[in-house]
């Protein structure tokens, strides 16, 4: 059974399964992306919130402070090594408020054994999509100089 680490500058890391990501809140996704090999892909995803999945984590920062939250980077990593990286400020309701998930499930078949896959629905092409992710690290950007 596949597993993800979430870990970094959070109160509490976890290693979850996909069977443990079904216990947030299930979103659906229908998506299009120019593939460069494939031509347009046509998917629907399920999943989690990245954002929720971090945010019951703990992230290190004053959740009153917005310039606080604006800092942090998710880094995004793949059984086949592909990764990808993701600003917390993306995904957060006072800012992008993009509903980037962790799918559990892609056009309908359950990803238990090869593990969730990132979606980031408004990408036009599927760059950032992370299959079999391994590894979700969250943390801050340090200023330039420290």
């Amino acid at each position: 059974m596949a597993k993800l680490m979430l870990h970094g500058d959070l109160d509490r890391p976890a290693l979850l399964s996909v069977a443990d990501l079904r216990e947030w809140e299930q979103h659906r996704a229908k998506v299009v992306f120019d593939c460069a090999t494939n031509g347009p892909q046509h998917h629907v995803f399920e999943g989690v919130l990245l954002r929720d999945v971090v945010a019951s984590a703990g992230p290190a920062f004053d959740a009153r402070r917005r310039k606080d939250r604006s800092r942090f980077l998710l880094a995004v990593s793949g059984g086949d090594g592909h990764h990808s990286v993701l600003a917390w400020a993306e995904l957060d309701a006072d800012f992008g408020d993009s509903p980037v998930l962790l799918a559990t499930r892609l056009d309908g078949a359950d990803l238990d054994e090869s593990g969730a896959q990132l979606v980031v629905p408004s990408d036009r092409c599927g760059a950032r999509y992370v299959s079999a992710v391994t590894h979700v690290w969250f943390g801050a950007l340090a200023a330039p100089g420290t």
